[in-house]
């Protein structure tokens, strides 16, 4: 295949490029990638100079640019990961999440549908999405791929628009084309923004550790390891116009999490003067915040096989491991 990964200088991307890029199937990989402040060449420094990588700088809102990718390299394989991800930043600046996460993903639909022009043989579209979709669930019950869609930020919407995109080009022209909606991700890599890294360099840096409202809203957290395998295990087998639900069936309240951190970082550093707890700080619930997420990933397991190799427990101390060792890493991307 000729692989085309959009947005693998991110997070998850730059995860799932280090782990599939010497798998025999894979012929060329092609990382599109804008490298907004999220999308970091450092991730890729083991995988710069392979001899199957090759470097789009192209953002996915320039349609020929887009075109010109997909048409270039022959791509018969797409994974598309590229997007704006972080809720808060979606609250105070929606427009960026509308034009990359609706107008980029219709962009990349359509590079598809003119080059491979119907021979869809051999040829494979897919969609990452997140749970955030479905909404907000209360105290009970789990996600499904046939929950109804109910997003509650702009970020949420403009991925729920991008997924009904990705449904249609199927539907309509018989795009080869999958789905996966996956619960928050954590591990190596993650942009300092999100509340894993955010909780981590605060407490290193001593200082107060914010956690929104009365810290109880619930997630389902998933090593981004685990996520990658999965993301590869339904470009390989996952049926056409399907969803896969994708968890780590690991349900946590924010709050809970960040405890645990305290605790590790007072474990691996005692040099800091431990009892980190004491920084954990309450602050003003953001907008629309969703209670509860929690994913029911029986269908991935049951049709694909595929379950998450990591527990939280060792997978959140892998992580809280990595960031310490790599805060070189921390302050090259914060500093840019």
């Amino acid at each position: 295949m000729n692989l085309l990964i959009t947005g693998g200088a991110g997070f998850i991307g730059s995860n799932l490029i280090r782990q599939i890029i010497d798998d025999a199937q894979i012929a060329k990989l092609i990382n599109l990638d804008c490298l907004t402040y999220a999308g970091r060449l450092e991730n890729l420094e083991k995988v710069s100079k392979h001899p199957k990588y090759f470097l789009e700088k192209v953002d996915l809102r320039d349609k020929a640019e887009t075109l010109r990718v997909v048409e270039q390299h022959q791509i018969t394989h797409v994974m598309h990961l590229a997007a704006e991800s972080h809720v808060d930043r979606s609250i105070t600046g929606p427009g960026d999440f509308i034009t990359t996460n609706i107008n980029g993903t219709f962009h990349l639909l359509e590079a598809c549908r003119v080059v491979w022009n119907g021979n869809f043989t051999g040829k494979k579209f897919h969609h990452v999405s997140t749970d955030e979709v479905y909404g907000s669930l209360g105290a009970t019950g789990l996600f499904t791929e046939t929950t109804p869609y109910a997003p509650n930020s702009p970020y949420s919407s403009s991925k729920a628009a991008s997924d009904f995109l990705v449904r249609a080009y199927h539907h309509t022209y018989g795009l080869p084309t999958v789905i996966t909606n996956c619960s928050n991700n954590y591990g190596p890599f993650q942009f300092p923004e999100k509340l894993i890294p955010v909780v981590i360099q605060s407490i290193l840096a001593r200082k107060p550790v914010p956690v929104y409202g009365d810290g109880l809203n619930v997630r389902d957290w998933l090593y981004v390891r685990d996520h990658a395998t999965a993301l590869w295990t339904v470009l390989q087998r996952g049926k056409f116009g399907e969803t896969y639900n994708v968890g780590g069936h690991n349900e946590w309240a924010n709050l809970r999490i960040v405890e645990l951190i305290c605790d590790t970082i007072d474990e691996f550093a005692p040099e800091l003067g431990g009892h980190s707890r004491a920084l954990i700080t309450f602050v003003k619930d953001r907008p629309g915040h969703d209670r509860r997420y929690a994913i029911d990933a029986t269908k991935i397991q049951r049709e694909l096989g595929w379950v998450p190799a990591h527990k939280f427990e060792d997978g959140i101390r892998e992580t809280i491991a990595w960031y310490l060792e790599n805060q070189s890493w921390v302050k090259s991307v914060l500093k840019k």
